[in-house]
């Protein structure tokens, strides 16, 4: 959610708060089941249990609600990234980046459909924060994570492409839930146990410092 909006949000009745965060708890679901153009506003609506023209009283479109939701992700994705510390150990810093993404992806399936299908749209709405504060962050870590290859406490790995594939194999258990779960069969009823020491064994190899020969 925008800055303007949080701060009309926080100045407004008790009720109107209420019915704010109904309606984007109610969007968040209809969005991330249709998209945005399979979304309608008497769909939200009716998830949310208010009629159209009170709804319209809040957000006046469908695409103000859409860019509410995506703006509030926007920061709630990055969060994960900013607490990779420089003075950390660089493998433990990366793995518990790792395993953000993927509690992200465990908790938060629906923020992720929504936007993966922003993005697979071409990103109308949230292109200038990708290529604005997304990548000023993504740059300022791969100069992180260059200096420690540098410094020889991890393999060397294009910085970039190693958080692209974090993010794709984290992302991929909450975009493709459904698909997971099917191929790994009703056995498996947390596919995120398995998923986690999958991802912490393949990044520890790829990255650990090969010894002298």
């Amino acid at each position: 959610m925008t800055q303007d909006a949080m701060k009309e949000v926080k100045g407004a009745t008790r009720i109107q708060r209420k019915n704010t965060a109904t309606i984007l708890e109610a969007a968040l679901e209809v969005f991330s089941a249709h998209g945005f153009r399979g979304a309608t506003v008497d769909q939200i609506a009716d998830a949310a249990g208010l009629s159209k023209p009170n709804l319209l009283y809040y957000f006046p479109s469908k695409e103000a609600i859409h860019v509410a939701l995506l703006d509030g992700l926007m920061e709630t994705w990055l969060n994960p990234l900013h607490a990779m510390r420089e003075d950390g150990d660089p493998l433990q810093e990366i793995l518990g980046y790792v395993r953000r993404k993927l509690e992200m992806s465990r908790n938060f399936p629906r923020e992720s459909r929504l936007f993966a299908n922003e993005i697979v749209q071409g990103a109308p709405r949230i292109g200038p924060a990708l290529s604005g504060e997304l990548k000023t962050l993504v740059d300022e870590k791969a100069i992180v994570i260059r200096q420690w290859i540098a410094d020889g406490k991890i393999n060397d790995v294009n910085p970039h492409h190693l958080i692209f594939s974090i993010w794709a194999l984290t992302q991929h258990y909450a975009d493709f839930d459904v698909q997971v779960r099917a191929v790994l069969g009703a056995e498996h009823e947390d596919p995120y146990i398995e998923a986690g020491h999958y991802l912490e064994t393949l990044f520890t190899r790829m990255l650990s410092p090969r010894p002298n020969p």
